[in-house]
């Protein structure tokens, strides 16, 4: 893979998200349509671009490829969680950050950015190891996850009767049933069943996904356009978690499994999942629980606009 396509990518990507700025700035687009535009793409395009994926002709990798992917792919995000716990430390971060730092390590965005950017780089070949990737994505982030934020949350609050309530086993097995999740298991199933569907219903999954790599950047571009620039550049600290987290933990991921993986499509698919900026759904969960949520914010911003450096970095590293 030639790091001149990957940049190419990365160009693309923020030059969208400058279009999704200049609308927002412009008030051709507000913070409501960019919350609607979300739904739409969590509940909508994402889920087609990865179920139309199964449907590609090109040459079918197999159950035992598929297990590997699976068992790698939950190692790293053990990994992660280790180094979420570690790089807080390293970096001498205040105590009450610690859990900002610790998600942004965990959970990168392997959805709204690494769904287009894996299609784009590794082709749509590549989209059956990012279904794995996202459905341990949402099975990690409405368990795990969800409990940091919490005893986050039990910090931050004077009174821990205001903490809402989200302890509920039920509660938080009905948001493990997401879109994400089911479609990343319909898109294993139809992609193990060789299924052939019907044109129509083929070219409309295509033509939704498609949609998905533009609205989702113009989300992000709105998301920037709402931040001062001395508010996201003015943290030293982030800079140096975003060298660690987004370039050399991904390189450090397929240097240490590289001698036990033959097959590159696993290994190149992880490392463009692992080197993603920060992912937005821990902010989502951090704000219904009433938390500070500026930290995070401008790790995700940050980690973002950096990208355009660390991606095709961390690319030199493709086998």
């Amino acid at each position: 893979m030639s790091i001149t396509v990957v940049l190419q990518q990365m160009v693309i990507i923020f030059i969208l998200i400058g279009i999704g700025m200049i609308l927002y700035r412009s008030k051709m687009l507000s913070e409501e349509t960019s919350k609607q535009i979300s739904g739409i793409i969590i509940n909508v395009t994402n889920p087609a671009l990865l179920i139309c994926s199964a449907f590609d002709d090109g040459p079918k990798v197999s159950l035992r490829e598929l297990s590997i992917a699976f068992v790698s792919y939950a190692a790293v995000f053990a990994l992660l969680i280790v180094i979420g716990f570690l790089i807080p430390c390293l970096l001498r971060v205040p105590k009450r950050l610690h859990y900002t730092y610790q998600m942004l390590t965990i959970f990168g965005n392997v959805g709204f950015i690494g769904i287009p950017l894996a299609s784009a780089v590794l082709g749509s070949e590549s989209l059956i190891f990012v279904s794995i990737f996202n459905l341990l994505f949402n099975l990690l982030i409405y368990t795990f996850g969800v409990s940091m934020l919490q005893r986050a949350a039990a910090g931050q609050a004077a009174d821990a009767d205001s903490i809402p309530r989200h302890n509920s086993t039920s509660g938080r097995l009905q948001k493990l049933i997401n879109a994400g999740t089911i479609s990343a298991v319909f898109t294993i199933v139809f992609y193990l069943g060789d299924f052939h569907v019907p044109v129509v219903i083929s070219s409309t999954l295509s033509y939704t996904g498609r949609a998905t790599t533009l609205l989702s950047m113009l989300v992000l571009g709105v998301s920037v356009a709402q931040m001062a620039p001395k508010d996201i550049f003015s943290h030293p600290r982030l800079y140096l978690f975003t060298l660690l987290r987004q370039i050399l933990v991904p390189i450090g991921c397929v240097l240490l499994l590289r001698g036990l993986i033959d097959n590159k499509l696993i290994l190149n698919t992880m490392l463009l999942m692992v080197a993603v900026p920060a992912a937005n759904m821990p902010l989502m969960i951090a704000k219904q629980m009433d938390m500070d949520t500026e930290s995070i914010s401008q790790g995700i911003i940050l980690t973002t606009v950096l990208s355009l450096v660390t991606v095709p970095a961390a690319c030199l590293f493709l086998v």
